[in-house]
């Protein structure tokens, strides 16, 4: 053989031996990338375990069967801390919903960050114009989260990361087939959904509650004579004339019988024709108007400040108190419990919301031309309810636990007009006892995650010294130790 051969051979085996190679290492890696894909395990170190989901989300999770798009609009620019810290915070969990759905064939959970500012078009055709939401879609159903809704707060001050339990409850009702249906009482001068006049109107109430993936619809039972059996909760709205008698006895059996939600809200000077109704579930509404001479009860404009709340177990006042709010109102009518009612261990009666010691109720509110004046023996004076809820959590001739109707009642529709709802503390509150009233988000069970803070307290001369020896100290024993290595190496 020649040696022109030989080289020719040397190199086509030299050649081959690095295409082996190459494909031996393109081998390996996409094999280890597919094993850690599809075969990957995951270690939650963090003493809270703020990088794992319970077992109750990885669940409801794994039973996905609908596609839901994340859309996510708050800003990582920076200039303001908390808000980057919630998007660090909703990321990270974000990431964790979204790699427990990569081999779901049914339901994925597709995350995108978007700034309103920058990308108008895409924000245009989802219609969104609100930094700093977490928005949920899935086909027409939406929930718009806000960075409320993610945190545990008291004095205004974070105290708690609740965005896993948020998004899951938010997941779950997205991903439902069905709409929680809302009707809004018609036919007796109520409050109407689609009336966007300020004082009247409550088109601000209806776009709160449609973005919180709620339906609406008018019900006027002169016209069907029956509440609709998809109603999840029926809305009375500042109604100007008595309901009929068979209207009552309507909202009798809807609450009674189908376990029905109503949420009433009764301003002064008008007759509702609720009477013996709201007298069987416990709650008395006072034909006044409540004055309360409390300089903290009064607001620059004269309006009534509503300040003083009940903690209970619907959780409804929670955060108006952990966060030191209050409800701006106008006129408002004493609303009460029956002290005086026979024992019933199935209904559960509480106030909410009550004036100031100094209140009372004017009962001569009618007589023109007269300032209010309180008049011992006619009047009401003291601590007056302005809100009251009713559960009846078991018939009183059953033994086991049984669901029941549930009401809450107002005593002012003021609350929810377009000109009030923008104050926090009133859409708080609204939005709190629809949750309330539909069993919203209480089936849930996943723990608050608490934030953990750390804070390193300095001296002057302990500054000082820290920064010599970051700045002196650590980089003077790298060089001598690389100087050691030279000389070493040198001898």
């Amino acid at each position: 053989m020649s040696s022109y051969d030989s080289f020719r051979a040397a190199r086509w085996i030299r050649f081959i031996n690095l295409v082996l190679q190459a494909g031996l290492f393109l081998a390996l890696f996409f094999g280890l990338n597919y094993l850690a894909l599809n075969h990957s395990w995951r270690f939650d170190l963090t003493q809270s375990r703020r990088h794992s989901l319970s077992a109750e989300t990885r669940s409801y999770i794994e039973q996905l069967d609908r596609d839901v798009r994340i859309i996510v609009t708050i800003s990582n620019d920076g200039t303001d801390e908390e808000v980057a810290q919630s998007y660090r915070d909703i990321s990270g969990l974000l990431r964790e919903y979204t790699y427990l759905t990569r081999n779901n064939p049914k339901g994925k959970i597709e995350v995108r960050y978007l700034d309103i500012y920058q990308n108008r078009k895409d924000t245009e055709a989802l219609g969104l114009d609100t930094p700093n939401q977490v928005v949920l879609i899935s086909d027409d159903h939406r929930r718009v989260l806000t960075l409320g809704d993610f945190y545990q707060t008291r004095a205004r001050r974070r105290e708690g990361f609740r965005g896993e339990s948020t998004l899951t409850a938010a997941l779950l009702d997205v991903s439902s087939s069905e709409k929680k249906k809302i009707y809004f009482l018609a036919g007796h001068g109520e409050m109407r959904p689609e009336d966007v006049d300020r004082r009247r109107g409550l088109s601000g109430i209806r776009d709160e509650l449609r973005a919180r993936n709620y339906e609406i619809a008018s019900l006027d039972l002169s016209l069907n004579h029956k509440i609709p059996e998809d109603a999840a909760l029926v809305i009375v709205a500042g109604p100007q004339g008595p309901l009929q008698p068979f209207e009552e006895e309507l909202f009798r059996n809807y609450l009674s019988t189908r376990a029905g939600r109503l949420i009433v809200l009764l301003d002064p000077e008008y007759r509702h024709g609720l009477e013996m109704l709201l007298f069987d579930w416990g709650i008395i509404v006072q034909d006044d108007v409540i004055y309360d001479p409390d300089p903290n009860s009064i607001t620059e404009s004269n309006d009534m400040r509503l300040w003083r709340f009940a903690p209970d177990s619907s959780h409804i006042t929670d955060n108006l108190m952990n966060n030191v709010m209050s409800l701006t109102v106008g006129p408002a009518r004493t609303v009460s419990d029956d002290l005086g009612r026979s024992p019933d261990d199935g209904l559960r009666v509480k106030k909410l919301i009550a004036t100031s010691l100094a209140a009372w109720g004017e009962k001569n509110y009618r007589i023109r031309n007269r300032l209010p004046e309180y008049t011992p023996g006619q009047d009401l004076k003291g601590e007056l309810g302005v809100m009251v809820i009713s559960e009846r959590l078991k018939p009183a001739h059953l033994d086991l636990s049984v669901p029941g109707g549930r009401l809450a009642v107002i005593g002012t529709a003021d609350l929810v007009t377009n000109d009030r709802i923008i104050t926090v503390g009133n859409l708080n509150l609204f939005i709190a006892t629809v949750n309330w009233a539909v069993d919203r988000d209480t089936q849930l069970n996943i723990p608050v995650r608490p934030i953990e803070r750390f804070q390193l307290a300095l001296s002057a001369d302990e500054l000082v010294r820290l920064r010599l020896g970051l700045l002196l100290v650590v980089p003077g024993i790298v060089a001598v130790l690389g100087l050691a290595v030279y000389w070493t190496r040198r001898n």
